[in-house]
């Protein structure tokens, strides 16, 4: 095909198409032919998006996907949303200088089109610019006003009376005459008998997501309560050993040991002259059966081993060997060669660190909740990355008057000696019996120092302050007593938000009736 048959031929089509132009001016339009080729209603299975609106509520609206000063995305509008109200928008044309969002019936029926379109009668579908849109979007987000059905009146009853006037959008705003808000809505009547109950809140939705409002289940979980208290490591009392003897006695060698070094059991400290001590030896030497000689020695406090040595080799010794009673640290070393040590003076004085006490100052408030036999985590300050695990072993009768705690002890064992006397330590004492109760999270109450109050969210942007009694805390838990059901989730996050507005709301319950006195 050349050019001029191709040329000949788009000449040809246009021709037509004026002709057809031409005679849909002069000859009207069957209704059904338009039915017929007109586009077809989107499908509602399908929910499409109609327009976008301004995500932090502003009265914006736009045709296509875009975002807002703040980077965030405008949020769809779907089909099903506006059908939903746009039988409470009577049909008018869109201003002149608005782009149409989208086109609904001329009648008023529940039916919209993304393109201009005619119904079956042949009428035009009505355009809704972006004043209409703002409209519909101030009914999707105005509370849905949902009274319950009036009781059927005796006969003589008079009619409700209008209590105020409320603010179509769920704000605080009442007024004991009718009037319109700033978009042209009506005020609606609150009539005696159906107010609503003053512990609700009505919120809009975008109200919900501007503040931030999240809410929780109330759970049943055991609680595990954790007290932090300091403390030091003092010695066990029951490990503490005095090397003393009985009678005047001299000092003739001290063995090579100093405060600071760990002795054994058995091993020799010193070496003493006592006159007392060699007069009893000879008297048991030369009566081997004499039990009263022996138990002289023993009163004397004659070590065992110096005993078993008479009887042995028969022979007194001049001096006897003083041994370590038990295995331990040497605290103190007063023996010197050569001194005169009275009976009962401190020679040496050891202390058995295996096994030391952790002394925790518990404060006042706490001292109700410690009981015997609770698991405690104890963290040296000088030992960084280290823990010790013991459990509570006593509770001291008294309450420091000073510093207003309690002293509480824990065994703690030391195989490896690092516990020091007085070191400081950290201590966390666990308090949980594992029952189940019912509980929030520590941000859902609302606490006011004369009562405790949380946040329900009872679905559809209503909520309801309710009074609770709580209990015990821990792990960002708080027990609830009374107050809460399972099945009642609470709000964690904006509660004071909420709260306020619930104070503002019974304000203005409170001035309606003295308004509409005047």
């Amino acid at each position: 095909m050349n050019l001029s048959a191709r040329f000949l031929g788009a000449f040809a089509f246009g021709v037509a198409a004026a002709a057809i132009l031409v005679a849909a001016k002069v000859a009207p339009i069957s209704p059904r032919w338009i039915q017929t080729f007109s586009l077809p209603p989107a499908d509602a299975a399908e929910d499409a998006t109609v327009f976008y609106r301004d995500p932090m509520g502003d009265p914006k609206v736009s045709s296509l996907p875009m975002k807002d000063g703040m980077g965030m995305d405008f949020l769809p509008v779907r089909r099903s949303e506006v059908l939903a109200v746009l039988a409470k928008l009577p049909p008018r044309p869109a201003k002149p200088d608005e782009k149409p969002l989208f086109w609904r019936d001329a009648m008023g029926g529940a039916e919209i089109s993304m393109t201009p379109r005619r119904d079956g009668k042949g009428m035009d579908f009505v355009a809704v610019g972006e004043t209409d849109a703002i409209a519909l979007l101030a009914l999707l987000n105005a509370v849905p006003v949902s009274p319950a059905a009036p009781p059927p009146k005796a006969a003589g009853t008079l009619k409700k009376r209008i209590l105020y006037y409320r603010n179509p959008m769920g704000l605080p705003d009442t007024s004991p005459s009718p009037k319109k808000d700033s978009m042209g809505m009506d005020y609606r009547p609150v009539f005696e008998g159906d107010d609503e109950d003053a512990a609700t809140i009505n919120l809009s939705s975008g109200k919900i997501q501007r503040t931030g409002v999240r809410s929780e289940p109330a759970q049943r979980r055991a609680i595990v309560t954790k007290i932090l208290a300091p403390g030091s490591i003092q010695l066990d009392e029951r490990r503490i050993a005095i090397v003393a003897t009985r009678s005047d006695a001299f000092i003739e060698t001290v063995a090579d040991v100093t405060t600071g070094d760990l002795v054994k059991k058995g091993q020799i400290l010193m070496r003493l002259y006592s006159p007392e001590i060699a007069a009893a030896s000879a008297q048991y030497l030369t009566n081997a059966g004499y039990e009263g000689a022996r138990q002289r020695l023993q009163n004397l406090a004659v070590p065992p081993e110096a005993i078993a040595e008479i009887e042995h080799t028969r022979k007194v010794s001049v001096s006897t060997a003083w041994p370590a009673p038990r295995d331990g640290l040497v605290l103190e070393r007063n023996a010197i060669d050569g001194m005169k040590a009275a009976p009962g003076q401190t020679l040496f004085k050891l202390a058995d660190l295996s096994v030391v006490w952790a002394l925790i100052d518990v404060a006042e408030h706490d001292y109700a909740r410690i009981e015997v036999g609770l698991s405690v985590m104890i963290r040296a300050r000088g030992l960084p990355g280290r823990t010790f695990a013991g459990h509570v072993n006593q509770i001291y009768p008294q309450i420091n008057r000073e510093t207003r705690t309690v002293r509480v002890r824990v065994e703690l064992a030391n195989p490896d000696l690092v516990l020091r006397p007085d070191m400081y330590v950290d201590a966390e004492i666990t308090r949980g019996d594992g029952d189940k109760v019912m509980t929030v999270p520590d941000s859902a109450v609302i606490d006011t120092g004369k009562k405790q109050v949380v946040i329900l969210d009872k679905g559809d942007g209503r909520f309801e302050a309710r009074d609770v009694q709580i209990g015990r805390r821990g792990e960002g838990l708080v027990e609830i007593r009374r107050g809460v059901d399972d099945a009642d989730k609470v709000v964690v996050a904006a509660n004071f938000l909420i709260d306020a507005e619930s104070n503002l709301k019974a304000a203005l319950r409170g001035l309606a009736p003295a308004e509409e006195s005047k």
